[in-house]
């Protein structure tokens, strides 16, 4: 089950954060590989053959993938706490807690060779590296679209607002039951990033970065939205029939759940509004205690070639770490970084971990405040 409660202490990790130094060559793999990752992420043609890049990798390099799903951020953090696995697929949000906590290693770009061909505006991004180190491999990244019904919104509602106030919608009824927010603590950027442009006297630089004032009036309009909420989200599959058979008119949502809806000829598209979206940049990052280094080495090297890369693309609803892939013919036929936004990355707010410490304000409201709050605004307080 996905852990909604995590308390942190990013500030406290700071110091002193040395680890083993990272694996200088390759020997023989270990023959198997244990990877967390986001549903659809790692596919072996299993619900549709044409998208299968774990066969292959299998075959080449005799490591044997198993993969276990994690619905948010926060149960990555948790399942890697645990141990046991290698290899895990961090958004921003979780990918320092990992790396303060020790959790993740630091990665030998050498035995990675194509991390030459990644995007140059990903290659030295800060949630994946620290001092100087990389502690890990970009895998895709992409928005938290606003998903809407198209035979609810004939044009494309351009506002974050059908979501966050009260209001009717162009077929005539209210939203009061009819939108879903993400249930996970990050979600508070999501109403902060509306805030911030519906209310900039408010003075939010950062939707990460919040001072106590702003916080407070983030968790009012989250309070509200509580009274619109059908279903607060974490489970792709759920959100799918929601919309499917439970009236859902608009929601955030991954491309993933735009893609396979769209695919079962529902009326569904997504937008990234006037005020931009939040989104995620995934990195593939080592477990500090890896038992198959080896195995996990070649699966981020393999990860990065541009057939895996356009594919994954276009079925996840997402953009490529290694922008070649854009060019590339994928089994679906569609203009995937057209679609998913590739050219639209300055309109994205990346999820990053809040903390006390930060660079628009004097001191913000650190991620585990978030937590807390936003489980009790879920649980109606």
């Amino acid at each position: 089950m996905h852990a909604r409660t995590l308390s942190i202490a990013v500030a406290a990790a700071l110091a002193g954060n040395t680890l083993a130094a990272p694996l200088q060559a390759l020997g023989k793999p270990e023959g198997k590989l244990n990877i967390i990752a986001w549903p659809g992420y790692i596919e072996r043609g299993e619900t549709d053959k044409n998208y299968d890049w774990v066969s292959d990798f299998e075959k080449a390099s005799g490591c044997k993938v198993n993969v276990k799903t994690a619905a948010t951020s926060d149960e990555m953090v948790s399942l890697m706490n645990q141990g046991g696995y290698d290899l895990v697929t961090a958004s921003g949000d979780a990918s320092l807690r990992l790396i303060y906590g020790k959790k993740v290693q630091e990665v030998n770009l050498k035995l990675v060779p194509a991390y030459a061909t990644v995007d140059s505006r990903l290659q030295h991004a800060p949630w994946h590296k620290v001092d100087g180190k990389h502690y890990g491999v970009p895998y895709q990244w992409g928005a938290n679209f606003l998903a809407y019904n198209t035979k609810v919104f004939p044009k494309a509602p351009d506002s974050w607002g059908v979501v966050f106030d009260e209001q009717k919608l162009p077929d005539g009824k209210t939203n009061k039951g009819r939108v879903q927010a993400y249930d996970g603590a990050i979600y508070v950027a999501d109403a902060a990033l509306y805030l911030m442009h519906k209310n900039p006297a408010l003075g939010i630089k950062d939707p990460y970065e919040l001072t106590e004032a702003q916080y407070a009036e983030v968790l009012k309009l989250l309070r509200a939205q509580k009274q619109l909420i059908h279903r607060y989200w974490h489970d792709v599959t759920v959100q799918m029939n929601d919309f499917k058979n439970e009236g859902v008119a608009a929601s955030s949502a991954w491309g993933y759940q735009i893609n396979a809806l769209q695919a079962e000829k529902f009326p569904i598209e997504g937008v990234i509004p006037k005020e931009g979206a939040t989104g995620w940049a995934d990195t593939t990052m080592l477990h500090a205690d890896a038992k198959n280094p080896v195995c996990a080495y070649k699966w981020m090297e393999h990860s990065l070639n541009r057939k895996l890369q356009s594919s994954l693309a276009e079925w996840f609803g997402s953009n490529p770490a290694v922008p070649a892939a854009c060019k590339d013919k994928v089994p679906g036929g569609s203009d995937f970084c057209k679609s998913n936004g590739f050219d639209r990355i300055a309109q994205i707010r990346f999820w990053k971990t809040p903390q006390a410490k930060c660079s628009t304000q004097a001191s913000c409201v650190p991620y585990s405040r978030w937590t807390a709050d936003y489980i009790a605004i879920m649980g109606g307080r």
